[in-house]
This record gives structure tokens, C-alpha cells and sequence, in this order.
């Protein structure tokens, strides 16, 4: 395999593991196991597990990124848009291995003073927000901009809930309320 073929190898692998088994679960041997390399190939492109946790980090926000705001963009555009995000929620619940946020499996196993692995986590979740932000910026008629932050942070919020309480009860019941909370916010 090429270089970048078996470094984007090892980073699929290690991310299914660390978002099915966790963190701290999955161990190096068992990347290299589930990659079919060796050991040596794994430390030529990673110099740390830590290294391939924010790999993993990186590949997951990349695709959610992606994935969700061309969900957005495919519902109709004003509030519909808005809302959108939690029919995206809904639709990722309903996979068969939907298993929370990535993000806050990984920052709740890793000690507080890991300073790269939080960095990246915070800098996924500000970008979210501003992802939101533009969402409302280019759907709603916002009266008052001073509140466009707070109402970015809200439905941040209420998405991040819904992530962890679907994940919890294993239903979709959060995902649903949550969005009406949001249709509220924002009418």
C-alpha cells in the first residue's frame, strides 16, 4: 500500500475501535491486529497513541462536518435549515453503531492535564458552534446580533444533550424534544 493509503488504514481502524471500544479500551496491538500491519509501519506514521487519538479526532469531526452541513443544505432554507441538525442527530442515532460523541468519550478517559487531546476536542466543539452560528446567520432574521452567539450556544447545547441522552436512554426521545425546544428558540 502507499504511505498516505496505509496511514488513512490505520487511522479507519483506530477510529472504529476507539468509537466502539473507547480510548483507553483499545490498545496498540489491537490497531495493529485490526490494520494487518506491523508494528514498525504503525510508529513510522504515528509517534503515539496520543498521535492517533487526534488523528481519530480529526477524521470523525471531518466527516461529521461535512456530512452535516450538507444535510442542512438539503432541507429547505429558514428555520427547516435550522432544524435540520437534529433530523441529522435522528438519522445518526439510528445507525446501528451509533455510540455518542466521539468528543466526550474521549475527553472523559483522558487525564485533565492532556493538554493536545482537550485543545482539539474544544477547537471541534467552537467550530460546531460556529457552524451553528452561520446556520442561524444565513436562515433566520435575527433582530438583535448581540444574541446570535447565544443563540448558537443554545442549540449547541441542546444538540450536545441530545447526543448524550439518546446515547443514555437509547431512544430517540431527546433528539425529538430537543428539537422542539429549538423550534421555540428560534421562532
Amino acid at each position: 500500500m502507499k504511505h498516505s493509503k496505509v496511514k488513512q488504514n490505520i487511522i479507519e481502524t483506530a477510529s472504529a475501535l476507539f468509537y466502539r471500544n473507547g480510548y483507553n479500551a483499545t490498545g496498540i496491538n489491537e490497531i495493529i491486529a485490526e490494520s494487518g500491519i506491523a508494528k514498525a509501519t504503525l510508529y513510522n506514521h504515528f509517534k503515539s497513541k496520543e498521535d492517533i487519538c487526534l488523528a481519530y479526532l480529526k477524521h470523525m469531526n471531518a466527516t461529521f462536518i461535512k456530512d452535516i452541513k450538507s444535510f442542512c443544505e438539503s432541507s429547505p432554507k429558514g428555520e427547516q435549515r435550522v432544524l435540520a441538525l437534529f433530523d441529522f442527530l435522528d438519522n445518526f442515532f439510528l445507525q446501528k453503531d451509533f455510540n455518542g460523541c466521539w468528543c466526550i468519550k474521549t475527553v472523559s478517559e483522558i487525564p485533565k492535564d492532556n493538554v493536545r487531546v482537550r485543545a482539539e476536542i474544544q477547537s471541534q466543539k467552537n467550530n460546531f458552534i460556529a457552524l451553528i452560528s452561520n446556520l442561524i446567520t444565513d436562515n433566520l432574521e435575527i433582530k438583535n446580533h448581540k444574541n446570535l452567539n447565544s443563540y448558537a450556544r443554545q442549540i449547541y447545547l441542546l444538540y450536545e444533550s441530545a447526543v448524550a441522552e439518546s446515547h443514555l436512554h437509547q431512544d430517540s426521545w431527546p433528539i425529538k424534544e430537543t428539537k422542539n425546544i429549538c423550534s421555540q428558540i428560534i421562532a
